[in-house]
């Protein structure tokens, strides 16, 4: 059975009712008032690449692959934090922009393991499928240099596995644990090329982290995954383990107690 793929419009819907007219790339439409431009051209059927973006959690604009030229502005904005206006005239295919994403891509796949062959994201990442669109065929800057590729990976959850040697630090996996979930257990640590997901604990099991799968099914590429299976009694006994730590209660004590109690 086939898996049943929806479309990301790569920003959420606006909810304004009033329209704007917009054309992109020629081709003309009627948006929602306050609708992103990668949005708009989502909706108009034309594809903006993207790794930071998604409709379900608020644009970021950190990932710069979503560059556009707009008539009339100066620079190439990020099309996921800039808003539609009546009469804009946006270009998301020119040379400059084809070079400007190479550029981009070629920085993120110089710090990135070449494992796409064994790596359980194979066929479904989305910075493979961009390398793809943007036509990256080579990488200039080797891998000599200072990198995270042999970064350790943080396997304490019994849920997923967090690597950060493929983590491009998009954001998304912070988004949605705030904006979806809302626990906050995730952050962004340092700046530069010291930043890093962090948890604010020594790992993903002893932070806040509740397991909910928010942060793994917002990662477009594979540093938050499912692990391989693992027994039932083995994560029944970390997830005890963890509960004893911090209150003394447990799934398995509560049962004990329940069944305890006379009908």
């Amino acid at each position: 059975m086939a898996l049943l793929k929806e479309q990301d419009f790569g920003t959420p819907k606006a909810r304004a009712t009033e329209t704007v007219s917009v054309e992109i790339d020629g081709v003309t439409g009627e948006v929602a008032k306050g609708t992103s431009v990668m949005r708009a051209a989502a909706e108009l059927g034309l594809a903006i690449p993207k790794l930071c973006a998604t409709d379900s959690v608020k644009a970021f604009g950190s990932c710069r692959l979503c560059l556009v030229e707009i008539d009339g502005r100066k620079g190439t904005p990020a099309s996921c934090t800039t808003l539609v206006e009546n009469g804009m005239k946006v270009r998301t295919q020119t040379p400059r922009l084809a070079k400007l994403r190479r550029g981009v891509m070629e920085l993120y796949i110089s710090d990135h393991p070449l494992d796409c062959l064994t790596c359980s994201d194979n066929g479904d990442c989305e910075l493979q499928d961009m390398a793809g669109v943007v036509g990256l065929r080579e990488v200039r800057y080797g891998y000599d240099g200072e990198n995270h590729t042999k970064s350790e990976v943080d396997d304490s959850n019994p849920y997923f596995s967090y690597d950060p040697s493929k983590c491009i630090v998009c954001s998304r996996c912070v988004r949605a644990c705030d904006e979806v979930q809302g626990t906050l257990a995730l952050t962004i640590e340092g700046r530069g090329f010291d930043s890093r997901v962090a948890t604010g604990g020594a790992d993903f099991f002893s932070s806040e982290c509740v397991s909910c799968g928010a942060c793994v099914q917002a990662c477009p590429i594979a540093p938050c995954s499912p692990p391989a299976p693992i027994a039932a009694s083995d994560a029944r006994s970390r997830l005890n383990s963890r509960a004893n730590r911090s209150s003394g209660w447990s799934p398995t004590r509560m049962a004990r107690r329940t069944t305890a109690i006379p009908a």
